[in-house]
């Protein structure tokens, strides 16, 4: 075998062995983030429709709350930066590819990791590539509970 055959050979088994980690990045698969909900079932909803997500103390704490199983879609709940006595809950699926936002508590945006959209803690998008904003929900506390509506 020349030089030319096997590096042509070679050439060709490097790009068929990187075929499947372009493929992987670019597919719209939620990324994995750790809920602070201990819970992996989803909680009832009650009468009035709201469903309790986690407490205030888990809020203070991880400065977030993620339920991956709320009834509406995967949620996030931060407090609006502008106003502390305020909470903001928003779907956190992108609406570019799919993938699971993230809230960047020292950038105060919810970021993609995977195409690097950037949203506003409204939910609103502040870097594309997405161009429609996140779904938001209405949040309340009663007592330690922050109680989440669905519809």
């Amino acid at each position: 075998m020349d030089r030319r055959t096997f590096l042509s050979w070679v050439s060709v088994g490097a790009l068929a062995s990187s075929l499947p980690v372009a493929l992987a990045a670019c597919t719209s698969e939620k990324t994995d983030t750790t809920a602070t909900k201990p819970s992996d079932s989803a909680a009832p909803a009650r009468a009035d429709g709201f469903t309790v997500v986690g407490t205030v103390k888990d809020l203070d704490q991880a400065g977030f709350i993620q339920d991956k199983n709320f009834a509406a879609g995967p949620l996030l709940v931060i407090y609006d930066p502008t106003d502390k006595s305020k909470l903001v809950a928003v779907d956190s699926t992108c609406t570019h590819k799919g993938c699971t936002v993230d809230w960047k508590k020292d950038t105060k945006t919810l970021a993609c990791p995977c195409h690097g959209s950037q949203f506003k803690p409204d939910g609103s998008v502040a870097k594309g590539p997405a161009s429609k904003p996140l779904a938001n929900f209405t949040v309340k506390t009663e007592g330690d509970s922050v109680l989440v509506k669905s519809a």
